[in-house]
């Protein structure tokens, strides 16, 4: 378990390991722009993780291919869809506005 804190909400949410970033967005925030369900088709859950960043998934190909096609990416920058929690960290993500 990794406790995942939203910003700029402050909120705290317990997350099992293998958890989507999106998955445990959408327990504290059910309405958060997603419109692909989770496919990394569409880059609407653009969000930073702002700390713990080992503590998820790697970002794989097709992510990547996606993120490049975003503006305002960041080398924080992860689609929360693609993004797992490993369960070794607490993370903490930015929600972005501008999404």
């Amino acid at each position: 378990m990794s406790l995942v804190t939203f910003a700029p909400s402050g909120k705290e949410l317990e997350v099992a390991e293998g958890t989507t970033l999106l998955a445990a967005i959408l327990e504290s925030d059910p309405n958060f722009p997603h419109k692909c369900d989770g496919n990394a088709k569409c880059g609407s859950c653009h969000i930073y993780v702002l700390e713990g960043r080992k503590g998820v998934s790697k970002t794989t190909r097709e992510e990547n291919e996606k993120l490049d096609s975003i503006v305002g990416v960041s080398s924080k920058s992860r689609l929360a869809c693609q993004a797992k929690v490993l369960g070794t960290e607490n993370i903490k993500v930015e929600i972005l506005s501008f999404v």
